[in-house]
Order: C-alpha cells, then structure tokens, then sequence
C-alpha cells in the first residue's frame, strides 16, 4: 500500500513557496539569543506569515525543541469528521516531507475512541501546515501527530486532553503539545484587544473551563479555543505550572487597519 502524502495546501498564499526564501523568513522570525524554555505545550497563531509569523516565530525561538509534538488546530473548512486525526504517511512543504508519528497516533485512537482517521478534514485546512516550516527549521527530523478539532463542548475538549496527557505521562520523551490559535476575529482593536486580554488571562492562569467560559460570555471569535483547551488539560496533567505571554499582536499592526482586526497571542505552557 502507497504511504499517503498530503501536499501543502496554501504554500505560496499563506507563506512563500518558494524553499530558500521560507527558510530565511522563518530564522528571522526566530531569531533568539537567549535561554530556551523546556515548555510541555504553546500557543502559536496560523494566519498568513506576514501577519502572524513574528508572533508564531517568538514563541518556536523561545521553545526548546523536542523530536515530537503533538499539533491540534481547528477545522476552518467545515470537511471531515468532528474529531480528526492521521495515523500514517507524511505532510510536504515546500522544506520537504515530515513523518506522522504513527505510534503516539495509535496509541491515542486506543484511548480516545471518538477520535476518527480522516484526512478529508486536512485537505485544505491551513492552520496545521503553517506550523510545519517553523518546526523544519528548528528541529529536523521530527514527528507529529496531527490533530483537527471541530468541536465545541467543553466535555469533549476535556476528553480529548485527558487522551492526550495520558497517553504522554507513558512516554519517556518529551513531547510538545501545540493549540494552533487566532484570537479575535474582526471587530476594531480596541475590542479585539479587551476580549483577547480577557480570554489570555484564563489561558495564563491555566484555566481551560474558565477560558471557555469567558469566550462565551465576552462572544470572542477565538478560533482555536478547542485545540488550546485540550493542550491545557493535557500539559496540566504532565505537571505544567506557569504560562507566559511571550508576543502578542493583531493585523492592524501589519496592515494600519484597526477598524477591524484579527488578534494573534503566543505563549508558551511550561
């Protein structure tokens, strides 16, 4: 049986295509001389690198790097299964292919049933792939599970996280657990700017039930609030204890429009 590929869908929209230029991009972003932090999971934003790379690439400078992760990001597109996940093959981007790391991804289909093999709900879904490059650069080699989240109960959210840290407390290396996330989405930045400082709180604060009680009350558009939700519960249970706030930014930053605005935060879980 062939290894199933799946090609990069927005190499060349959401980051360039082309290899030399992706790398270089992407060490600027990254670009830190200080001590790296041993973090059990993080929060990175996936817009379009010349929007959210700086904020993406200040965290994954700060991170010290694994061998293997874990990726959760949302469903944008609406395909596939609720709650998704690859078990075999490999991803290409424009720096080359990386391997699944089908071991970890058997072991949590075993512990966490309602998690279904699907590929659909990858086919075109950005938020995933624009976390590869960085992790290519930074640390060759490695091997992730990938993980699409299209739901929104906190039951099943808090499931999901407990499978995954689980499933993490019976192995001896380290792995990173990785919430792709935008915050807010289009309203003017000074609001953007108060629901995201209410919903980085609870996130600081280690606080999944709270952060998803807070989008709910302040109506934020934070489109991965499932996948930062699991990686809370599961690094809690791996003994994390602190966040930090390393960057956060929205698009008017970039683009001068703060009529209306998408927030990016990176943090780190440690």
């Amino acid at each position: 049986m062939a290894t199933f590929v799946r090609p990069p869908a927005v190499a060349g929209h959401f980051y360039t295509a082309n290899p030399n230029r992706l790398r270089h991009e992407i060490q600027q972003y990254t670009s830190y001389s200080g001590e790296k932090v041993a973090a059990s999971g993080c929060i990175a934003p996936h817009a379009g690198y010349m929007y959210s790379g700086h904020v993406a690439g200040a965290v994954y400078g700060r991170l010290q790097m694994p061998s293997r992760f874990v990726i959760l990001c949302p469903n944008h597109t609406g395909e596939g299964e609720p709650l998704a996940i690859m078990t075999e093959g490999r991803w290409q981007t424009p720096l080359g292919d990386v391997a699944i790391d089908r071991d970890l991804a058997l072991d949590l289909t075993r512990r966490f049933p309602a998690l279904a093999e699907d590929h659909r709900s990858q086919k075109y879904e950005h938020a995933l792939e624009v976390q590869l490059p960085f992790l290519q650069v930074l640390a060759p080699e490695f091997k992730f599970v990938p993980i699409t989240v299209g739901v929104g109960r906190y039951e099943y959210l808090y499931m999901l996280g407990d499978a995954i840290g689980r499933a993490l407390l019976d192995t001896s290396d380290r792995i990173v657990v990785i919430a792709s996330s935008d915050m807010n989405h289009y309203e003017p930045d000074s609001i953007t700017r108060e629901k995201d400082r209410k919903a980085i709180d609870r996130i600081l604060a280690l606080d999944p039930a709270g952060l998803h009680e807070v989008l709910a009350h302040e109506h934020s558009t934070m489109c991965g609030y499932g996948p930062t939700i699991a990686m809370l519960v599961a690094v809690k249970m791996l003994g994390a204890s602190s966040a930090e706030l390393v960057k956060y930014a929205t698009s008017g930053d970039i683009s001068g429009d703060l009529a209306s605005v998408v927030g990016y935060a990176g943090i780190l879980v440690k």
